[in-house]
Order: C-alpha cells, then sequence, then structure tokens
C-alpha cells in the first residue's frame, strides 16, 4: 500500500475493478516457471509496465521513484505476474477517490500479496551461497557435506551439480578440504568458488539461493552482508534457539531437492529498516516541532531492531520522537527498541513488547525502563517515517545499535530516521505454521505442565501412578472388576461438590444449581 502514495500523472481510462481483476484472473500468469514462454495476459501486462516506464517522472524525489519501481531482487521475479504500475495509473483517473474505489482497490492488493505469498517459486537455482561460523569446527565439517553435495548432486540436464560459493575464509582450510574437493571432479575447479563480503555488497544479483548454517546470529549476520537486495534465505537450525532457523541440517538433502526441483519454494518477505544517521548541523534553522535539517553519515538495513540506549552515561536519555516531521513525544528513559515484526520475539521481547506475525507491516516502538507509567509498547503504521534525535540541551549523548552492530554515538542534535525498507528479506518457508511452530521450540509459547482431565476421558488422562488403568480400565488394584458409575453420595446440595459444573444460570430460579451459598440459605430460611 506504500506504492500507492507515490502515483504516477494520469494515464489510464481503465477502472480500478478491472484492474484488480485481470491481475488475479487466471494461474497461468502468476509465474513464470522458467520455460521461457509468456501468455498474452503477461505479454499484455509487460506491454503495459514497459509504457509506464517511459513516464515522465523528472519531476518526482528519489523516495517516490523508489516507491515505484521496487529495487528488491526477489520482487522483480514477479514481473509476470503482478502489473502495480497498472494499478497505480488506474488510481489517477479520478483525484476524488471514493471510498468504496478505495476499499475495492486495498482489498485487491492484499489479495495478490496473499496470492505471491502462497504460490511457489519454480526456478533453476545455478549459483548457491554458503554462509556459515567459520570459527565452528563442527559448523565446518557440515560445510564440506553440504558443499559436496551441491556440486555432486546432479541438476538441471547436466553430469554435476551447481556453483558453490563458501566463506573465503575456507579457502586454505585443512578441515574444509577444498584440495580433497576439487579432486573429485575436474569441473569442480570452475564450480568451487568464494565468497566475501565485498562481494555481497557489490555483486549481490550473482546468488540464487543462500543457505545459513547456524541459528538467528548468522542470519542476521547474512541481512548485514546484503545491505541492498537479498537473494532468497534458507537457513538450517544448527544454533541455541533459532526463531529464523526453521529447517533441519539432518534433512538437507530432501529440503533442497524439493526447494531446487519441481515443488519450488514459498518465500516469505520479511520487513527490514533503513536507519540513516544524521549529525547535526550546525548552521540550520529548524521550525518548531521539526527536527534539524542535518548531515547524512551513515546507513543500515536492519532486520530486527533499532536500539538507542544511554549508553554508559549515568543519566537518563532524553530522545524526540518524531513522525513524519511531527513532534509525538519526548522520552525519558534508559532508551528506545524500534523493532521490526521479526525482531518482535528479540530485545523488544525481553523489554516487554508484544509478538507480532512477521506478515503483519508495522513497526514496534518499546520504551526500555521508561520513567514514567504511562509509556507502554505500540505499534505503529510501517509508512510512517520516524525520526529520534538527542536534544541540543540534553545533559548526556545517546547510544544506537543496529541489529547489534555498528554502534554509534548521537551527539547533541545528531538524529537517525527509521523508515521501512525497499528491500526486504525473503526466506524460504518451511510450513505455512513455521513462526508458530518456533515460537512453541524455542519459548514454550502456551505450554503447560499438565491438561485439566475431563470427567467422560479420564482413562485417557492418566498419571504413570494409574498405568495399571491402562492395561484394563475395569480392573481395581484387587483385581475386581470396577464400575463406570460414580460410587458416591449424592445430597440434593450439588454446590458443595467440589467437582460440580455449574451448567445452569442463576438467573433460572432461586434454586438454581449455580447460585451463591449466601442465597441458597436466605432462600432455605424463607420456608
Amino acid at each position: 500500500m506504500k506504492a500507492l502514495v507515490s502515483r504516477p500523472p494520469p494515464t489510464s481510462n481503465q477502472s480500478i475493478a478491472s484492474t484488480i481483476q485481470s491481475l488475479l484472473a487466471g494461474g497461468d500468469c502468476a509465474v513464470d516457471d522458467g520455460s521461457g514462454h509468456i501468455n498474452g495476459a503477461s505479454a499484455r501486462l509487460r506491454r503495459m509496465s514497459e509504457a509506464y516506464d517511459d513516464l515522465h517522472l523528472e519531476n518526482r524525489d528519489q523516495r517516490q521513484r523508489l516507491a515505484v519501481h521496487s529495487p528488491c531482487f526477489f520482487h522483480r521475479r514477479f514481473d509476470d505476474a503482478v502489473d502495480i504500475p497498472a494499478v497505480l495509473s488506474s488510481l489517477e483517473e479520478d483525484e476524488d477517490l471514493s471510498h468504496s474505489r478505495l476499499m475495492q482497490t486495498a482489498t485487491g492488493v492484499r489479495e495478490v500479496s496473499k496470492q505471491l505469498q502462497r504460490r511457489p517459486i519454480k526456478t533453476k537455482v545455478r549459483n548457491v551461497m554458503i554462509v556459515t561460523k567459520a570459527r565452528d569446527n563442527s559448523l565446518v565439517d557440515l560445510t564440506r557435506n553440504l558443499a559436496e553435495f551441491l556440486l555432486t548432486n546432479p541438476r538441471y540436464g547436466s553430469d554435476v551439480g551447481v556453483n558453490v560459493y563458501v566463506d573465503a575464509k575456507l579457502k586454505r582450510s585443512k578441515r574444509f578440504g577444498a584440495e580433497q574437493l576439487l579432486g573429485m571432479n575436474p569441473k569442480f575447479l570452475t564450480m568451487l568458488r568464494y565468497w566475501t563480503p565485498d562481494l555481497c555488497w557489490t555483486s549481490p544479483e550473482k546468488f540464487d539461493l543462500v543457505l545459513t548454517l547456524g541459528g538467528d546470529g548468522t542470519v542476521l549476520y547474512t541481512s548485514w552482508l546484503f545491505q541492498r537486495i537479498v537473494p532468497p534465505i534458507l537457513s538450517f537450525s544448527l544454533g541455541s534457539l533459532g526463531f529464523l532457523t526453521n529447517f533441519e541440517f539432518a534433512s538437507f538433502r530432501e529440503s533442497l531437492n524439493a526447494v531446487m526441483g519441481d515443488e519450488g519454494m514459498r518465500v516469505n518477505l520479511r520487513m527490514r529498516f533503513t536507519c540513516t544517521v544524521y549529525r547535526a548541523n550546525q548552521s540550520s534553522t529548524r521550525a518548531p516541532g521539526e527536527p534539524d535539517d542535518g548531515i547524512e553519515a551513515e546507513q543500515f538495513e536492519v532486520l530486527n531492531e533499532l536500539t538507542i540506549d544511554r549508553g554508559p552515561s549515568p543519566y537518563v536519555s532524553n530522545l524526540e520522537i518524531y513522525g513524519d516531521n511531527h513532534l509525538l513525544t519526548v522520552a525519558q528513559a534508559d532508551g528506545l527498541i524500534f523493532s521490526t515484526p521479526t525482531g518482535s520475539t528479540a530485545y523488544s521481547l525481553s523489554a516487554g513488547g508484544s509478538l507480532v506475525h512477521p506478515d503483519i507491516p508495522a513497526i514496534l516502538l518499546t520504551p526500555i525502563c521508561p520513567h514514567t507509567l504511562s509509556f507502554r509498547p505500540m505499534l505503529l503504521n510501517d509508512s510512517m517515517a520516524l525520526t529520534v534525535q538527542v536534544p541540543g540541551r540534553s545533559r548526556a549523548t545517546a547510544h544506537c545499535a543496529f541489529d547489534g552492530r555498528g554502534r554509534v554515538e548521537l551527539r547533541q542534535g545528531d538524529y537517525v530516521t527509521i523508515a521501512a525498507s525497499q528491500y526486504p528479506f525473503p526466506t524460504v518457508l518451511s510450513r505455512p505454521t513455521e513462526w508458530f511452530d518456533s515460537l512453541s521450540r524455542t519459548l514454550r509459547w502456551n505450554s503447560r505442565g499438565a491438561t485439566q482431565k475431563g470427567w467422560a476421558g479420564a482413562d485417557n488422562q492418566l498419571g504413570p501412578a494409574d498405568t495399571y488403568r491402562r492395561a484394563d480400565p475395569d480392573v481395581r488394584p484387587d483385581g475386581a472388576k470396577q464400575d463406570d458409575k460414580f460410587d458416591i453420595d449424592f445430597d440434593d446440595d450439588e454446590g458443595r461438590d467440589s467437582g460440580y459444573s455449574a451448567e445452569s444460570s442463576s438467573a433460572g430460579g432461586a434454586g438454581g444449581g449455580s447460585s451463591s451459598p449466601r442465597s441458597r440459605r436466605g432462600f432455605a430460611a424463607m420456608w
């Protein structure tokens, strides 16, 4: 929906309803299967997209143009599926868009998003990058096994596998054994390659798939490597917790054969932040309630959270929070956490923030030990441009960290901006319920020591002490048969039985079983 804000000049007279229907109609034009054949509907949408690219956009700023033309590497795979410019151009036919038509457009865009999430992507994976902890000997051995499998397993009609990129630190590692691996087949001399951070920053399009071996820290490191466009990420769980690692390495052959084969991959586009640090501009004259015009210093793409805290200072932090250039509040706390939905299970959770599903587009604002009782965690719209500034009269500076990396000091007058990134982080889905499964596995979410036993099915919910009843539920310890009926004495006052369930309402009469003991005694005294 953010892209709907940046609308091009009017060029189309078609209705919004027809545009949305054309996007959703027909499953053949959803995703190119790799054969190179495009049907008529896809060709028409492509022509519309090319015509849209020829529009006059010089008068629009860079940010608006980026909102229209997504630079995301993964989004480009859907060029034949959805023509978002067609939706944008249809909105321009009427400046005073009616509420019903706007709602119809929003519903259609959401439906398109759902279709993209549900439909698997079938593409030929030619280049695979492996990210692992080079200082973990056990993971280096697993990296060797994984690289050998990818190189030797024939793919796409060839007698060998795919190109494999491993960490350049492993080039001379005896444990990894690159020389022995290259000696298996002369073709491997050109297929086994090495990646460096510079290669990831300058040529991220070289990789069709990235495999991570480790925990959530390894995934965050991968996000740091790809500061712009990101290939699909498939993470194997080999760390401590693993909210982001949902594939078991024991079954890596089956998982990779499915993803690189006919089944394809389903990808979840996780939201990231673009965080930019600005230094104070002494010559700037700001208007009341607006941040200063600073000098851009550094920029980071953040997958989990941006943390702003008081650092080593003994003073409480005073931080001005702006939303869309309007002053929202001045926070007095140990710090602030701006978290993505993916990061809601990290630092934000420890500070009292809520759990948020990664498909929900939102910004989580969680204060760290605020010196007020009313500053609670909240969810903000992902389209809001946030700015956090250290006031010029603040006693102390602040420090900000980006996914736990790149800690930067903010002096008086400096500020940092937070906005939803144009470069999401695509992760391969292991199953539709992987997020809930990760909560249950790592946090024991909604797990209880024991389940409440029911009266009718008590025999199926017995503890270890009653194992004799599992063999024959009708036999007592003394060998005698027992009856399923209750053998206790029932009196008329059912309310005194601790096992009685109040099934009736006290409104049904004075003698109802669910009335309070005091009212029942009063009713008996009347007679």
